[in-house]
Parts: structure tokens; C-alpha cells; sequence
């Protein structure tokens, strides 16, 4: 089973390069890392360039389309499309994955099933200070040095930061009630999976695109599962400047639509296809 990193990226080389960095570190390497990239500036790309030279062992492939406003979605879309992996795990490139991750997104890989994690959220100051040594030492991941950068605030957080053997945080993740929606940044599902919804609505734009293409799937009978404790990641922060209060409130009822009306294709997607012409076929 050939597995593929897919990371979404846009104009963010510095954190890119931390999220590339904790994928050196996996105990369990994925065979290919791809990135989409929402329109990114030259910066980018020589920054990827760069990372090549220095870990050639580590196949790395760049998909780009030209900027054109936040279009994740299309981007992620083309990077399903093109790759040539079974197993697909989802990225945003402003996070950085503990050594277990992706070895525990394979554990829990089954066909018609989508896995989807959580986060741990580091404030804007503790951002700033992260580098590529303290990736690569873990440190990023000690409990004590999230709490001492104020990342740990509640019990769920700290369950987050997997003070427990892997057993336990596994049963963890099962007992607890949360919804499966699935986070676009923390996510693992087959390829095939994927081209049977279509992929993702590339209408919708920020505010609820993985959501719906989550719901899409469960109608199509592909389930999911919560990793919130055993596959956590940690967040960097960074602004939102694309966030648009109607486009949300738009995409809320498409998603509500998903759910209600049980689709599962949509037009909008890797295919560029109509809906009624692809059930008639």
C-alpha cells in the first residue's frame, strides 16, 4: 500500500518547512509527500527546492495553480487527482505531526473508512519562537513545554499531548463522544474513497469545505474515526485574512444540504461533471 502526504500550503515557507521536518522525524515515512499550493510566490518554491537537495531521500512533488483568492480545495483536488498513492494523508502546512502520526493514521487505515485527528494550538508569541531543532528534538511535543507556552489549557488538551501508552489513548478515542467531522488539517482516507465522492466542493471556499466533503463520504458509506487522542497534532498560529462571514454562512447551508438531502457526488469536484449525469451512467 503506497501511502502520500498530501500538504496545503499558501505563501508559508517557514512553517511549511517545519511541517516537512517533523515528516523526517515519523518512525513510519510515508513513500511520497505532495504540495498543494493555493498560488504561492517564488519563495516557496525555492524553499522546497532547497529541502530537496538536503533530503533527497524523501520524495517530494509540487502542485501549483496560480492565485486566485483561497481555493484550498481545488488545489487539494488536483493533488488527489495526480497522485499515485492508495492511502492519502491531509496536511495544512502550518502544523507539525508527532513521530507516532502517521504510523498510527496506517494502523487504523481501513477501506471505507476515513480517519480524522485533532489539534493543539500554539499562541501567536510561542509560534514565533519554534525552529526546525526544536522539531527535530521534539520538543514541540513535550508536555511540559506546552504548558509552560500555555498550549495546555483544559484536560482535553492534556489528553491530546498523549500522557498515556498508545492502548490507552486508543480507547480513549473510542469512549469518547465527539462528533467524526472531519478536519482538513488532520486527516487520513483511501484514494478510491475520495474519487468516489469526487473529491472536495471546490465551490465552497474558507469555513467548512473538509466538513462537507466528511459528510459526503459517510452518505457514500465510507464512516469515520475520531484519533483526537491518539494522532494529535500541533498548530501554529497565523492570521485569517480570507475569512468572510457571508461566504460561511453560504457554506453552513451547503453543508446542512449534504446532510439532509444524503449527497454524495458533487459537481464541483475533481470531475467536472453533472451530478444527474453521473448517476444516469
Amino acid at each position: 500500500m503506497k501511502t502520500e502526504i498530501i500538504i496545503a500550503t499558501y505563501n508559508s515557507p517557514r512553517p511549511l518547512l517545519l511541517t516537512l521536518t517533523s515528516i523526517l522525524q515519523q518512525e513510519e515515512r510515508p513513500d511520497s509527500v505532495c504540495i498543494a499550493d493555493d498560488g504561492s510566490g517564488p519563495e516557496t518554491a525555492e524553499a522546497l527546492e532547497r529541502f530537496r537537495g538536503d533530503h533527497p531521500d524523501l520524495p517530494l512533488r509540487h502542485v501549483w495553480h496560480e492565485d486566485r483568492g483561497f481555493e484550498k480545495w481545488a488545489i487539494v483536488n488536483q493533488a488527489i487527482a495526480s497522485s499515485e498513492a492508495d492511502f492519502l494523508i491531509l496536511l495544512d502546512g502550518d502544523v507539525m505531526i508527532h513521530p507516532t502520526f502517521v504510523g498510527r493514521h496506517l494502523a487504523m487505515a481501513r477501506r471505507g473508512r476515513f480517519s480524522t485527528g485533532s489539534l493543539i494550538r500554539l499562541g501567536p508569541e510561542t509560534t514565533s519562537i519554534v525552529t526546525e531543532e526544536m522539531v527535530r528534538k521534539g520538543l514541540v511535543f513535550d508536555i511540559d513545554w506546552l504548558r509552560a507556552h500555555g498550549a495546555i489549557d483544559r484536560l482535553g488538551t492534556w489528553l491530546k499531548t498523549m500522557p498515556f501508552p498508545q492502548p490507552v489513548m486508543g480507547f480513549l478515542d473510542r469512549v469518547t463522544p465527539v462528533q467524526k467531522a472531519l478536519c482538513g488539517a488532520n486527516a487520513s482516507f483511501f484514494r478510491e474513497d475520495a474519487l468516489r465522492v469526487n473529491g472536495f466542493d471546490e465551490s465552497i471556499r474558507y469555513g467548512g469545505g473538509d466538513k462537507e466533503f466528511g459528510i459526503r463520504l459517510a452518505n457514500a458509506g465510507i464512516s469515520g474515526q475520531h484519533l483526537r487522542y491518539s494522532a494529535p497534532l500541533v498548530h501554529l498560529d497565523h492570521p485569517r485574512s480570507y475569512k468572510n462571514a457571508d461566504e460561511i454562512r453560504k457554506h453552513r447551508e451547503l453543508i446542512a444540504r449534504a446532510k439532509t438531502q444524503k449527497i454524495t457526488w458533487t459537481e464541483n469536484g475533481i470531475e467536472k461533471r453533472d451530478a444527474k449525469a453521473e448517476a444516469a451512467e
